[in-house]
């Protein structure tokens, strides 16, 4: 394939400008392809991130066509529009540079929303047993292949209008670990998601479902969190 595309890339900080390149039309192109070609041949200036390029790590997402997305894993052939194609750092994040979000904010909510596992067994204990048949297990498996890309907080609606929302990843992470047995701080982690910023916040649009390159639902973890910490509110327990 020989014709060219129109490629609007997204140059500077929050208040840069799209720059128009003209790249060769290759065969099964992937959009990565198309943003390592302009840094390496058109422009070197050009910043984003990537590493695995096969979508395992997820840091390559981007907003693609005004839609966020794995670049590695997306065919410039399902996503073009008119030979031309936009590409833009994924939204709501702060920009470092050009097609590279600041990550910082999306993780800080992970750890706001207590998302890290908390046990009370040490070296010395036998290893806890978990039923894989029971129904916490089946609901933390449903959530926890989430690797962080952030698509889905970039999809977020809620997000963009309340910026202290915790966003639909770091519910998901959360309702994973509602769901372990063996955690041991389950009162503050309820305490965390059930504030003005936690899982009440959620309008339930669905974007990020929709959006999930691992075909997860926040959506059913965040109604999931809805419904544990109302029970613990009329309980008594927050």
């Amino acid at each position: 394939m020989t014709e060219n595309l129109k490629v609007k890339v997204w140059r500077g900080k929050e208040h840069g400008s799209f720059t128009t390149y003209d790249v060769p039309r290759r065969q099964s192109q992937t959009v990565l392809d198309v943003v390592t070609y302009i840094q390496r041949h058109l422009d070197h200036t050009l910043s984003y991130r990537y590493a695995c390029r096969v979508g395992m790590c997820g840091s390559c997402a981007m907003t693609v066509n005004g839609v966020a997305r794995w670049t590695c894993r997306t065919h410039v052939a399902k996503v073009i529009k008119n030979d031309q194609l936009e590409v833009a750092p994924l939204a709501n994040l702060p920009i470092v540079k050009d097609l590279a979000a600041d990550m910082t904010e999306f993780f800080d909510k992970w750890a706001r929303a207590k998302g890290q596992f908390k046990g009370d067994k040490t070296r010395h204990d036998d290893f806890a047993v978990v039923d894989p048949a029971s129904k916490e297990r089946l609901a933390a498996d449903a959530g926890m292949e989430c690797i962080g890309c952030g698509v889905c907080y970039s999809s977020c609606d809620v997000v963009s209008w309340r910026p202290d929302f915790l966003g639909p990843a770091a519910l998901n992470r959360a309702w994973t670990l509602v769901n372990d047995v063996r955690d041991v701080q389950q009162h503050e982690r309820l305490e965390a998601v059930a504030g003005d910023a936690g899982c009440h916040s959620c309008h339930t649009q669905g974007s990020c479902t929709e959006r999930c390159p691992k075909g997860l639902s926040p959506t059913f973890s965040i109604a999931g969190l809805k419904r544990t910490t109302a029970r613990a509110a009329i309980g008594g327990d927050l």
